[in-house]
């Protein structure tokens, strides 16, 4: 089993994983870390969609899972894979939303921006992923950034 409150143990310099605390403001660093990583990639044209994605998806763990949460980003050619994984083994529920509703478009907004999506069942819970197509060709990543400090546990 792998435990999700430590960095994914396979990160190269195409591939990056952070854990989340179950907090509020881990949705706000679940994005920064995104657009961080994908500058350090020098990855263009999907970083606004990346980081609307991986907020949706990483509040919707926090909403719907307990136990830890991992972020994972992985570049390879020209496509872009974010994962997130957490310890519940049921994936997302579509529900009818109302058109002045507040909430509940997650499903919704993966169709629509997300090249493809879906959901992968792991030994202690799921991965929930999304891919977008780059601009940049894998060849021109860079060296993940270290996020030493950064409030991991």
């Amino acid at each position: 089993m792998r435990v999700l409150d430590a960095p994914r143990a396979r990160v190269t310099d195409r591939d990056a994983s952070w854990p989340l605390a179950r907090e509020l403001t881990s949705a706000r660093r679940a994005r920064r870390l995104v657009t961080g990583q994908l500058s350090e990639w020098a990855v263009e044209g999907v970083v606004d969609t990346a980081e609307l994605l991986v907020s949706e998806v990483v509040t919707n763990a926090l909403r719907h899972t307990r136990g830890p949460l991992r972020l994972n980003l992985r570049l390879h050619d020209s496509r872009l894979r974010c994962e997130v994984e957490d310890t519940e083994t049921a994936g997302p529920v579509r529900h009818f939303v109302g058109t002045d509703a507040e909430g509940g478009r997650g499903t919704e907004l993966l169709d629509v921006l997300a090249e493809a999506w879906g959901t992968l069942p792991t030994a202690i819970g799921k991965t929930i992923w999304f891919e977008l197509a780059t601009k940049a060709p894998a060849s021109s990543a860079r060296s993940p950034r270290a996020e030493a400090g950064d409030g991991m546990r």
